[in-house]
């Protein structure tokens, strides 16, 4: 079945009605008013990640005023901000600029496949509420998607599971219905996950107690921007508020990341000793000392110390050591303790899709993800008319996600200028190394499963991923557009 005759074509589709997606079409909106687009978003309501988690406590793990959008500002003072909310800003931003109205829901995107001959991308959804499929073509392709699988996350089977007789869930398909009041929590994980659901169970549980293999470096942030709330309250008007705190924000996520790239050994230091100063006597230290450095994995963020408040109190503790077994009534650890639950959360990690799971070729030819580069961290090498958006590992989603999708925009204006409608960038074999573009950067668990699916680091020039939003302002936003590694037609 052929999709509606006001989208059957248009200039560019775009997948996914997430932050990124969204993001996508307000910069089409502002920069190229002639183009035709739509956004096709397999889940009933926008906010892609925000949709999907419904765990409790879920917030971001940035700061907000990097977190939104920079053409949509973030006017509160909370730094970290919780799902409900971010859900909210992404749908009234859609409503605001637009963008609600390109959007069809209830779509999965299958398989989209490029046309040399007719210049063009076909791209086959299936509309879920009527498994009817549908075909579109588009002349521009954006994969919003982002890079997690959002039908299951990394779960590992755990030696005797069957024969635990109380609940196990994972936050990636939290139960609308799961009452945790009053019960034995075990959440095993480490990461943001972990330290999020802990405090957030702890107020209404019997107990909670986090399960971790390795500790994780903690980093606690105030819940309100002090430095905002001191412009504010000296009558500064709210939008410089916002680009002095954001500006400020930028600054302090890059000089953080790197000090400890460049000073390990002191920023581990720094970074213990604020966890000593919350922790008191209560916890031993060792469950907050990793063995890696700093920024080798993903620093956790808590607002306002929460986690630690929790542990303080009693109500939460923490256990570092594999699990063995399930039992019957709880979980057991390599040392032989044996710990109490009725709901085991099994916060191990998401698994890693890039452009969710679409079927990508080029005149027929499957496209390898893996085997390819990004040019600028945005378009896949030997890949016409094809932009994915990745945003940051080491700072804001949202600010890579705004330079690509504002790239996108004028790289289109530009070959509107000059009468073209292909772009292809094209890679040489010294341009190309074994290392994943996230494995460059990070050794977390989800990076080293990405190993298997994400394009390839580049060994030099626009086909490295820097992780830089300084390096990607100049490159994407200022830098001209016309490069010999692009190809036109």
């Amino acid at each position: 079945m052929a999709a509606g005759t006001e989208d059957r074509h248009v200039d560019v589709l775009v997948i996914g009605a997430g932050l990124s997606g969204i993001g996508a079409g307000c910069h089409l909106l502002a920069g190229n008013p002639g183009a035709t687009f739509v956004i096709l978003e397999r889940r009933a309501a926008v906010g892609g990640t925000w949709d999907l988690f419904r765990y409790p406590g879920v917030r971001s793990d940035s700061d907000m005023s990097t977190y939104g959008y920079r053409f949509r500002p973030w006017h509160g003072t909370k730094v970290l901000a919780e799902g409900d909310v971010i859900r909210r800003y992404l749908r009234e931003t859609a409503d605001a600029h637009g963008v609600s109205e390109r959007i069809r829901f209830g779509r999965r995107v299958v398989r989209a496949d490029w046309s040399s001959e007719e210049g063009r991308w076909t791209v086959e959804s299936v509309d879920e509420s009527t498994g009817a499929t549908e075909v579109r073509t588009a002349r521009f392709l954006v994969g919003a998607t982002g890079y997690y699988d959002y039908d299951a996350g990394h779960r590992p089977e755990f030696p005797g599971e069957g024969d635990f007789g109380g609940i196990v869930v994972h936050p990636q398909h939290w139960p609308d219905d799961l009452d945790h009041t009053g019960k034995r929590v075990v959440v095993i994980g480490s990461g943001a996950t972990a330290v999020t659901l802990v405090p957030a169970m702890a107020d209404a549980a019997a107990h909670v107690t986090m399960v971790q293999r390795s500790p994780s470096y903690v980093l606690t942030l105030p819940e309100d921007d002090p430095f905002s709330l001191l412009l504010r309250g000296l009558g500064v008007p709210a939008g410089l508020v916002q680009r002095l705190g954001r500006a400020r924000n930028i600054v302090l996520q890059r000089g953080l990341y790197a000090l400890c790239r460049r000073a390990p050994r002191l920023m581990r230091k720094a970074l213990l000793h604020a966890v000593r100063a919350q922790l008191g006597d209560r916890v031993d230290m060792r469950h907050f000392t990793p063995a890696y450095k700093p920024w080798d994995e993903r620093l956790c963020a808590v607002p306002g110390g929460d986690l630690f408040a929790a542990l303080r109190s009693g109500r939460a503790s923490v256990v570092t050591d594999r699990i063995e077994t399930f039992t019957g009534s709880g979980v057991r650890v390599s040392s032989g303790e044996e710990i109490p639950a009725d709901i085991v959360v099994t916060a191990t990690g998401l698994r890693m899709r890039l452009a969710g799971g679409v079927e990508l070729s080029v005149d027929g030819e499957p496209v390898v993800l893996r085997d390819r580069l990004l040019y600028k961290g945005v378009m896949l090498d030997g890949v016409p008319n094809l932009a994915m958006v990745i945003g940051y590992t080491n700072a804001s989603w949202t600010l890579k996600a705004d330079l690509a999708c504002a790239y996108v925009g004028r790289l289109l204006a530009h070959m509107d200028r000059r009468g073209l409608t292909v772009v292809t960038p094209v890679a040489t074999a010294a341009d190309r190394s074994p290392v994943s573009v996230l494995g460059a950067s990070l050794t977390s668990g989800y990076v080293v499963r990405a190993d298997a699916v994400m394009p390839r680091q580049g060994t030099r020039g626009p086909w490295r991923f820097r992780n830089d939003y300084f390096h990607d302002r100049r490159a994407l936003r200022r830098a001209p557009i016309e490069d010999p590694v692009l190809r036109f037609r």
